[in-house]
């Protein structure tokens, strides 16, 4: 079974040369783009507590613009209030909402009214932007909601991967040839700038509220090696006795190891010769970055090479002057690809782990109201990735930029580069 994906909408456009309502439009677009290739029923299915269906994906977007930008307006009406608790995702200072592990039981409204609401919320968030009231609340809010969107659009593919990898027919959500892959270069460790380096968002482009304030951490020397780790390479671990070797783990990972029967990345046959992919299941690419790994696998692995995982200060300063290009969203792959050039690339392919436990920084103050829920209360039980991945859009992401999960996660395309001190 072979489903083809309309990716032409999948195209960088510089952000800085749109109004806010063309990229509104484009961004909203994308996600339609996306979502096209599933079937009501595959955008209706729910494979696991921590995913959601595409099509809630599609109409808790759509809810954020309603509530948060129409909602604005004392005047507004919203077409279907009794929806506004079926699709808030967490914030409780709006009211309820239904059961994230619930949200595959949702089978009404359907695939085609929440399309039909997607449109009539576009045309009035449209409406509003042409107004005499774009204020600048608005163009925040509108600005926050397009980046949001632009988190589901990853949250959409990566949810899809894991729902088509219970399916035992193991669809193909969109088919791409298999590239070429040759030996990346040899792993090397590049040493970084000590003393006090500066991290966090800086300028006036957006930035979530977790990235700031802006300041000084203490880097004692290290290095970073020059690219992620590969697939051959993390097999080189699983042959060595990884997965059998306690002393490697955290407690709470060995926990896992045990109880979940890990003995390889997610998406790997059990053999170690092939994986799933968004265009189905393929040979494993040995010198492709690997991936789906939980914080604890990565942990481990880099215990082993006798190496240890980034800390998010180390990453970022040595990201800070790295242009954002890479196997991102735009490339259309939606898979990790070999790195073709010994350059270091900090953006792309995968999110990286990194050892930093995700807590606020020195002054941190949430945003006001309701969007103070949006990234603070999560401080707690997460740790940071960096660098995004294959299906993140590249105007998104940037070297501030602070992703978290908690440590057992494997289903995000995650993977590792090696870190140590020097």
């Amino acid at each position: 079974m072979e489903i083809r994906a309309p990716h032409a909408l999948l195209t960088p456009s510089p952000a800085a040369a749109e109004s806010l309502s063309a990229r509104y439009t484009r961004v909203r677009a994308v996600t339609c783009a996306l979502a096209a290739p599933l079937s009501a029923e595959d955008a209706q299915a729910q494979s696991m507590p921590d995913a959601s269906p595409a099509k809630w994906h599609l109409a808790h977007t759509s809810w954020f613009f309603e509530r948060f930008v129409l909602g604005t307006d004392p005047a507004f009406r919203p077409s279907h209030p009794e929806w506004h608790v079926l699709f808030n995702s967490y914030y409780r200072s709006v009211g309820r909402f239904h059961s994230r592990a619930a949200r595959g039981l949702l089978t009404r409204p359907s695939l085609a009214e929440v399309l039909a609401w997607r449109d009539a919320v576009d045309a009035r968030v449209l409406a509003r932007l042409a107004g005499d009231g774009a204020d600048d609340d608005l163009v925040m809010r509108v600005t926050l909601g397009i980046n949001h969107e632009q988190q589901h659009q990853e949250l959409l593919l990566t949810d899809i991967k894991h729902l088509f990898a219970s399916n035992p027919l193991k669809p193909i959500y969109h088919a791409t040839p298999c590239a070429a892959s040759s030996a990346p270069a040899p792993l090397a460790f590049v040493a970084g700038p000590v003393g006090a380096q500066w991290i966090g968002a800086a300028g006036d482009a957006f930035s979530y509220d977790n990235e700031g304030p802006r300041h000084a951490e203490w880097l004692a020397p290290f290095a970073l090696a020059n690219r992620l780790l590969t697939n051959a390479e993390y097999r080189e671990f699983i042959d060595a006795g990884g997965y059998r070797t306690p002393s490697l783990w955290l407690s709470d990972g060995w926990d896992h190891v045990e109880r979940e029967g890990w003995t390889h990345p997610l998406y790997w046959s059990r053999d170690l010769s092939a994986e799933f992919t968004l265009s189905g299941e393929r040979a494993l690419d040995p010198h492709a970055p690997v991936c789906h790994l939980s914080y604890y696998e990565a942990d481990a692995c880099a215990r082993w090479a006798g190496a240890r995982l980034p800390r998010e200060a180390e990453w970022e300063v040595m990201a800070a002057s790295a242009a954002v290009r890479g196997n991102l969203q735009e490339r259309g792959v939606f898979q990790p690809l070999a790195a073709t050039s010994g350059t270091p690339q900090f953006f792309g392919d995968v999110w990286e782990w990194t050892a930093s436990a995700y807590l606020a920084y020195p002054g941190f103050t949430p945003l006001a109201g309701a969007f103070g829920e949006y990234n603070g209360k999560f401080m707690s039980g997460q740790m940071v990735l960096k660098g995004g991945s294959c299906v993140t859009p590249a105007e998104h992401i940037r070297a501030s930029y602070r992703n978290f999960f908690a440590p057992a996660s494997r289903w995000q395309f995650m993977g590792l580069r090696l870190a140590r001190d020097a």
